[in-house]
């Protein structure tokens, strides 16, 4: 065979060989969601089957809300810390991918040397038997004998300019392997950020609806001290009247105080939930108060689309960070089979060397050196088997937990289901249940003022109507807290929210 033949021979191989990688295909897992809901029991009616809105915040149609969801991408400390670890996981795979192209250096120097003569070089100037007394070497100026020790140390200057380059060829693909895993790191990592945006504009509606609950529930304390007030007032005045007794009087008022007593652990809870939804915005304590001032509650939605339970693979980001993790697991296995395999890496250099700076580019000065370099692994003490062993067994592990954060993500939304459900229920009895202590109230105040009941009745329905009121607002509360836990469980809401491109700062090198 013709060495032209050779080498079309070899460059054919080294081509079918570069079209393939050690290792496994990644697939992607099958999620085994189904296509609907469940109807666990008859009163839980199946939920809508609507594609949830990313936005589904604005749902409740608070303005304030919607004001404040719209800044976290940009100002919450988590989001933007996800943001430069997106950034610096891409910068990572462009380190990666680099090993896939020749390395190019250019070089040069100057140096100006001396060697000793009384060194190693010493050994060339010895007299050996039957030399001449010039050392044998020949005579230099007016007949003075000279030697190679003599001639070698003498001082002189070296010029070098030139260029190096390396290329480790990608036979078995190893290096897409590495390339491949680094891609799916870029991937999880912006998975990652989407799981701290979702979880970050989950937690600010949360912290909001508990705001304006507590809110809430101060207004029903201000409106019970003024009911209590009011009837601490008719009982003095009937004291006066000599109708009733001091210990009517008394019992007024402790349950005036006990009402008041109240309001300043209210406002702690205010000023806390006010200082959680300044943190999450990257405010100081207390930067949001003007804005968050007492307002109602948020009345829930009316219908909630949540989709089909299927298209939770596509839209919680902690599955797809699962399944990224499975996709890095299984191209870590490529690597390390491609570990088993020769390298074969192509070095070159050429350059100028010459002892006088005018002669430096002269054909004359022309070195270089090519040749390829081939590494195989003979012995590691069975380090290469135990690091392909790992990434099975790492592989493997991966698996079991993308199928794990897949069953718990079907539970989040099938319990979060659930929650808003009963939780509709319950407040519809507490709902009932105020409706029916005002009446219980208004009859118990009637009585007393007509002297056919005792004040006692009047206290008891006064504490119920208040304990009632504040179940209320806590159910109306947690019913739209519910609302936003379904949707954090569905994991929406990042699909619009952030900015087009994650804002990084431009640091310019030294």
């Amino acid at each position: 065979m013709s060495s032209s033949l050779r080498i079309t021979f070899g460059l054919g191989l080294a081509a079918l060989l570069a079209g393939c990688a050690v290792g496994p295909n990644f697939l992607p897992p099958v999620s085994g969601l189904p296509q609907q809901w469940i109807r666990a029991k008859a009163q839980n009616p199946v939920p809508s089957v609507e594609q949830p809105d990313p936005d589904w915040w604005a749902l409740f149609k608070d303005r304030e809300l919607i004001a404040l969801e719209r800044r976290v991408a940009f100002a919450n400390l988590d989001v933007r810390t996800a943001t430069l670890r997106l950034a610096e996981s891409r910068f990572q795979r462009g380190v990666t991918a680099s090993t896939l192209f020749p390395n190019l250096n250019s070089n040069g120097s100057y140096e100006r040397e001396k060697a000793s003569a009384n060194g190693l070089l010493g050994l060339f100037g010895q007299q050996t038997p039957g030399t001449e007394a010039s050392g044998g070497f020949g005579t230099g100026a007016g007949g003075a004998p000279t030697n190679l020790a003599s001639v070698l140390s003498s001082p002189l200057s070296l010029w070098q300019q030139g260029f190096d380059a390396s290329w480790e060829l990608d036979i078995w693909g190893k290096v897409r392997r590495e390339v491949e895993a680094a891609d799916a790191q870029v991937e999880l990592s912006a998975d990652q950020r989407r799981a701290v945006l979702v979880s970050s504009v989950a937690e600010l509606a949360r912290d909001y609806m508990q705001l304006r609950g507590i809110q809430e529930q101060i207004r029903i304390a201000h409106d019970n001290l003024a009911t209590a007030n009011d009837i601490l007032a008719v009982t003095r005045q009937r004291q006066q009247k000599g109708v009733t007794s001091d210990l009517d009087v008394e019992n007024a008022a402790a349950e005036a105080e006990s009402i008041r007593a109240s309001l300043p652990d209210l406002a702690r809870q205010e000023s806390d939930a006010i200082n959680a939804l300044s943190l999450l915005l990257d405010e100081p304590p207390g930067g949001l108060a003007a804005e968050l001032a007492p307002r109602a509650l948020p009345v829930e939605p009316p219908r909630l689309p949540v989709g089909i339970p299927s298209q939770l693979a596509r839209r919680r980001p902690d599955i797809r960070e699962a399944e990224a993790q499975l996709h890095a697991a299984t191209a870590d296995i490529g690597v390390a089979i491609g570990d088993f395999y020769p390298s074969v890496t192509l070095n070159g250099s050429v350059g100028f060397q010459a002892l006088d700076l005018t002669n430096l580019w002269k054909g004359s000065s022309l070195q270089y050196a090519l040749g390829p370099n081939v590494t195989m692994p003979l012995f590691e003490g069975g380090r290469l088997k135990s690091t392909l062993d790992l990434r099975d067994a790492q592989q493997q592990e991966a698996a079991i937990a993308y199928h794990e954060t897949v069953l718990k993500a079907w539970h989040d939304v099938v319990n979060a289901l659930v929650a808003y459900r009963t939780e509709q229920a319950r407040r519809l009895s507490l709902r009932r249940q105020v409706q029916h202590a005002g009446a219980a109230l208004d009859l118990a105040r009637s009585r007393y003022n007509d002297g056919v009941a005792q004040f006692i009745t009047v206290l008891d329905a006064q504490r119920t109507l208040l304990s009632a009121e504040q179940q209320l607002a806590t159910s109306a509360t947690n019913v739209d807290v519910d609302v936003v836990a379904l949707y954090k469980a569905l994991g929406g809401g990042w699909e619009t929210t952030f900015p087009p491109e994650p804002a990084i700062a431009t640091i310019e090198a030294p």
